[in-house]
């Protein structure tokens, strides 16, 4: 029983510590900024209580529950990028007057509803930890209900978001309909290709975590979400699900669909194609800054999926420290967009970019180095992100993902290279206030240092990926 205990602690704090801090919410008034400072507390704990644990793999509750070094690093990844999320995004929530005591608190539901997704070794409870993240994230993209963007962005979350748990759903029961179990390993057993019926419950589970990731076709949320939603909740959105999403796809390839790979693997070349195609293409003709980074996601996800798609254990590795590397990215992005801040308006246009090389240098050089890097330009972190990736990919002779890779990488240097070429190259117009929020000029440093600094110690993370794949 201890030992069981032990094994959930992460998960059992956190529950013990929503419920706290939800108390202190609802019996002191005005405590936002107190239950913004013990969430951001708690979630410290967490990183120390996970770090604290073994990385040995060891199973409870019937084997549903699995803690081991890959579940511990995607936990610890989720806290750490909600916590810059969360702190950088608190000048903002102020400024809006969005500063309810609740919106520290979801984000700490959500991130247990993670938890036990990417722990999950049993598709009950990987279903229950998709639906408490997803119900706190509806919540959240509808947060500033007096803004009619805000509140469209959050009911078409909502609706596409219920149609593809659903669909995931019905996957699931159709999953244990035709293996007669809920159990990841057994399911394993059970599933080859001439379990039709099993096949085709593959086939609808993937759409559900295609939607999770926003890739194509399952992606129409993202631009309108990303751009309606206030932008702490979308640098959210466009990172930490993100991170879980993955976590749990490349869970679902590893282990019950294992035996299977030539049945998923060509509808995941298909969704990584697609992805890159309209990420690249579709960002050219944005004006909205958070709206083009939606693109860029969608686009950034088709890369990943192409390391996934190769089936094998280096592809997956290539794809975890793409999306680990495009995190560190896009929080440094998204910590720049709260720099933008002209009259008490955080301003989102590409066009309010224009000559801030002149007025603000350093601002400007943090921007260039993380778009270059999102566009994959040497020696960046981007860049090995990219070649790890295709790296892969050909070892598996995927040429024809390759090329598509490379091609559509090029077309998206060029709406990264329109928006350098503004800050740097057009007249200036705006000079943004001078900005008290420390923590998103820290989490632009940090980013900036790791993604410029990536490539004199790239095999230590190298190592620590490869790691999780030992047991």
């Amino acid at each position: 029983m201890l030992n069981n205990l032990n094994i959930l602690l992460p998960e059992v704090f956190l529950t013990l510590s929503i419920f706290s801090i939800l108390m202190i919410g609802v019996f002191i008034k005005n405590s936002f900024n107190l239950i913004f400072n013990l969430s951001s507390l708690i979630l410290i704990i967490t990183i120390g209580i996970i770090l604290n644990n073994p990385n040995n793999q060891e199973k409870i509750f019937l084997d549903s529950f699995t803690r081991d070094g890959f579940s511990n690093f995607f936990k610890i990844m989720i806290l750490i990028s909600s916590l810059f999320v969360l702190n950088s995004s608190k000048n903002y929530i102020l400024d809006n007057k969005l500063g309810k005591f609740e919106y520290p608190i979801i984000i700490l539901l959500s991130i247990l509803g993670m938890f036990f997704m990417v722990s999950s070794n049993d598709i009950i409870l990987f279903y229950l930890g998709l639906e408490l993240q997803s119900l706190s994230l509806y919540i959240l993209a509808s947060m500033d209900r007096d803004n009619l963007k805000s509140s469209e962005s959050g009911i078409k979350y909502f609706v596409l978001s219920a149609l593809s748990s659903g669909l995931l759903l019905y996957g699931c029961s159709l999953l244990y309909g035709f293996t007669g179990s809920t159990n990841f390993d057994l399911i394993a057993d059970q599933l080859n290709k001439d379990n039709t019926g099993a096949v085709f419950a593959m086939v609808f589970i993937l759409v559900g975590l295609a939607f999770k990731v926003s890739a194509v076709p399952f992606h129409m949320w993202t631009p309108d979400v990303y751009e309606g939603a206030p932008t702490a909740i979308t640098s959210y959105f466009a990172v930490v699900p993100k991170v879980a999403g993955f976590a749990v796809l490349i869970k679902f390839m590893l282990i019950p669909f294992s035996n299977i790979l030539a049945e998923w693997q060509t509808i995941i070349i298909f969704m990584s194609i697609a992805s890159m195609i309209l990420g690249s293409v579709a960002a050219i003709g944005q004006k909205n800054i958070k709206r083009l980074l939606a693109y860029s996601s969608i686009g950034h996800i088709g890369y990943a999926l192409a390391g996934v798609a190769t089936g094998v254990v280096s592809g997956y590795e290539s794809a975890i420290i793409y999306i680990a590397i495009y995190v560190i990215m896009n929080i440094g992005a998204f910590s720049c967009l709260y720099l933008l801040k002209k009259d008490g308006e955080y301003k989102e246009n590409i066009s309010d970019l224009s000559g801030i090389s002149k007025k603000h240098p350093i601002l400007a050089i943090s921007f260039l180095l993380i778009l270059f890097s999102l566009a994959g330009i040497p020696p960046l972190g981007g860049f090995f992100a990219k070649f790890y990736v295709f790296t892969a990919v050909l070892e598996q002779q995927m040429y024809a993902l390759a090329i598509i890779g490379l091609l559509t990488t090029v077309i998206s240097a060029f709406y990264y290279l329109k928006i350098i070429k503004t800050i740097y190259f057009d007249d200036s117009l705006i000079t943004f206030d001078p900005t008290k929020n420390i923590f998103a000029k820290v989490s632009i440093l940090i980013s900036c240092g790791i993604i410029t600094t990536f490539f004199l110690y790239p095999a230590i993370f190298n190592d620590v990926v490869s790691s999780l794949f030992i047991n």
